[in-house]
């Protein structure tokens, strides 16, 4: 496995951020209203991810950017739950382990911050992001938590820190 350095987002990542976000929609055909394809606070990850209780890192290697993912304390969720949010890799950087590495980063910072849940909305057609939320212990929910105003994801899923 490639090395590959993990470090919370800079201004200069926004630009760079927000197009591998909407090129990863566009790959998988979700690129559409009520995902993160149209959220604003893609454009500027680096202020929107400032408050303590959020963070948000990118994965690099050889000075090239791969992609990223974070955590939020979205609005509605229950006491001690904290979202996964905008974990998109470029497709290069698929199969290395960095998903898992990104994942991991978000659990442990989320731990650190007090958190003792974490949850994360995802829709069907990002099908090769499910099977590596199964196997990093996330579990199905019924029904979402809390109000990202992501209506077309569709797959809820939780997991204890």
């Amino acid at each position: 496995m490639q090395s590959a350095l993990i470090r919370p987002v800079q201004p200069q990542d926004n630009a760079a951020m927000a197009a591998i976000i909407q090129q990863v929609l566009k790959e998988f055909n979700a690129n559409k209203p009520g995902t993160a394809y149209f959220d604003q606070s893609i454009h500027d990850l680096y202020n929107s991810f400032r408050a303590t209780a959020a963070g948000y890192w990118v994965i690099t290697s050889q000075q090239h950017l791969w992609g990223g993912g974070g955590i939020y304390p979205t609005e509605g969720l229950p006491a001690g739950y904290c979202e996964l949010v905008k974990l998109y890799l470029l497709p290069a950087a698929r199969g290395r382990g960095w998903g898992k590495q990104l994942i991991v980063q978000c659990c442990t910072a989320a731990a650190e911050k007090g958190y003792t849940h974490m949850y994360l909305e995802t829709m069907p057609e990002l099908h090769t992001a499910i099977p590596l939320y199964e196997k990093m212990g996330f579990e199905y929910l019924t029904a979402p938590l809390g109000q990202s105003g992501h209506y077309s994801c569709t797959v809820w899923m939780v997991r204890t820190l």
